[in-house]
């Protein structure tokens, strides 16, 4: 059985999660379900990022201490990721005390193997990205990433030694072509190292919002190294050799690319430095973009999942931002295109075939769903779309795999369009076209699930099968033939009812 590891960025605990956030959430979530389809030891990883000085200042604000502001906020996720089906199979929080254990075990590991050292830093700092920059980073003297002012801090660090890693980095990328995606963000990180690396700090002495350093108790980890070692906290590093062993480095990290520098470039060369393998892939998405802007506070364009979920319903929701924002490039959120794309597709293909192939069986097969025909021309269709959308799961390309998905929704469609067999006479022309109907909503159910999670299960349940599509292994449940023939099937109401734009 393959292992396969898949975890989100862990959100700031400094605002609430909008439709950015549930994003990438949404993504990890539809790989974790296709791959646990495929019969894979799978484990789903997301929380929360709870220090670190932005953080502190926004419990400030809030008349609250850095702990409660973490507590509030973290819950305010749980909740927005229950609302959204996601499925993750552990939630970490960076101020739990096995994070702080790991980060300590780790980073002296790191120390240990001389590659943290004592120093003084001085540079410009971004309270919002937690983050250092230079001056030709800035864009009209400002953050590139939140446009706001920075600062100028100084203070005595411990430095991680990065630049020591320059050629191990370029090697490492050399030997392992597929660690990140797309290929443009992969040469975007081969960039930042062949452009010269300098040693960065890791520690801090003006805040203690933090983990504390086990060497030197006045520091307190940077906030960024402290983060990213969640995914190995997760699977038991410094505690669990075995599962550790076990899970790592098989890791598929989804991340924004306004934090590619830190995954791509930091986060191997300290697991290098502490002596355990880089992670095996990471996939980078753009922005999604509202009204051409990142969604920011300071915007005022953020939008809550809670906003859309009660005129979509979660599949809606989940449905559109895998199929319209294609992973990779940034994408533009519009309300209108989201209703289209719920019509087209939902409401006019997948609820209409339902629909229309349920009430054809009650009328001409008394409500018995006859069986597929196994010479039927769907089938070598059915073929090519589940080898298309297995290889689009795995890019990761969501997109593409639900585009793939569609085309046999389509087809089902264009052959009941063809047959026309609420005209004819019930026999056998009647069944075949009826039974190859219900054959494609079988296996449409199946690929599907990882992002309709609620319908794909009513699909099911509506033609007559037991269980549900979670119930079966691929690729054997898209083999055509299938649907066994002879059960009962369900008229019911129209699953994806039509919405005004």
């Amino acid at each position: 059985m393959a292992r396969y590891y898949v975890t989100t960025p862990i959100y700031y605990v400094n605002d609430a999660p909008h439709i950015g956030h549930a994003y990438t959430t949404i993504t990890a979530d539809a790989l974790a379900r296709w791959h646990r389809l495929k019969g894979d030891d799978v484990w789903f990883l997301t929380g929360t990022d709870e220090h670190g000085l932005k953080v502190k200042r926004s419990a400030e604000a809030n008349g609250l201490s850095p702990q409660e502001q973490a507590d509030v906020y973290s819950a305010r996720f749980r909740e927005a990721w229950a609302l959204l089906d996601i499925s993750n199979d552990d939630y970490i929080r960076t101020t739990e005390a096995r994070h702080h254990r790991a980060v300590r075990a780790l980073m002296q590991a790191a120390y240990n193997n001389g590659w943290i050292t004592l120093g003084t830093y001085e540079g410009l700092y971004c309270v919002a990205c937690e983050a250092y920059y230079v001056e030709d980073d800035l864009v009209d003297g400002l953050c590139p990433i939140h446009r706001r002012p920075v600062e100028l801090l100084k203070e005595s660090n411990y430095f991680f030694r990065l630049s020591a890693f320059s050629d191990r980095l370029v090697e490492w990328y050399a030997d392992n072509p597929g660690a990140v995606t797309p290929e443009a963000k992969r040469n975007e990180a081969l960039g930042l190292i062949k452009g010269g690396l300098q040693d960065i700090s890791v520690t801090r002495t003006s805040l203690d919002w933090g983990v504390r350093v086990p060497w030197d108790g006045k520091h307190v980890f940077y906030v960024w190294y402290d983060a990213l070692i969640n995914y190995a906290t997760a699977v038991g590093y410094g505690e669990d050799t075995v599962r550790f062993s076990a899970w790592w480095p098989a890791v598929h990290h989804l991340i924004g690319k306004d934090i590619l520098r830190f995954h791509c470039v930091y986060w191997p060369a300290l697991c290098m430095a502490a002596g355990i393998d880089p992670p095996h892939r990471v996939s980078v998405h753009g922005f999604l973009l509202v009204g051409g802007e990142k969604m920011s506070k300071t915007a005022f364009n953020q939008i809550s999942p809670a906003d859309l979920v009660p005129i979509f319903g979660v599949d809606g929701y989940r449905y559109h931002f895998l199929r319209d924002q294609q992973f990779g490039p940034d994408g533009d959120f519009s309300y209108e295109a989201m209703v289209a794309r719920y019509n087209a597709d939902l409401a006019n293909n997948l609820g209409n075939l339902l629909a229309r192939v349920s009430a054809v069986v009650h009328q001409k097969c008394a409500g018995i769903g006859p069986a597929p025909r196994p010479d039927s021309p769907l089938a070598g269709l059915a073929a090519e779309v589940y080898r298309s959308a297995d290889a689009a799961w795995e890019r990761p390309a969501p997109s593409e795999a639900l585009e793939a998905t569609w085309l046999l929704v389509r087809a089902a469609n264009a052959a009941l369009e063809a047959a026309e067999p609420w005209r004819a006479e019930p026999g056998p022309a009647v069944d075949a076209v009826l039974g190859d109907a219900l054959e494609v909503l079988r296996i449409v159910a199946v690929l599907a699930s990882p992002a309709l999670t609620r319908s794909a299960a009513e699909i099911w349940r509506r033609i007559g099968l037991p269980g549900s599509p979670l119930d079966v292994c691929l690729p054997e449940a898209a083999l055509w033939g299938g649907y066994p023939g002879g059960v009962a099937v369900e008229r019911g109401t129209p699953l994806f009812p039509r919405l005004k734009a």
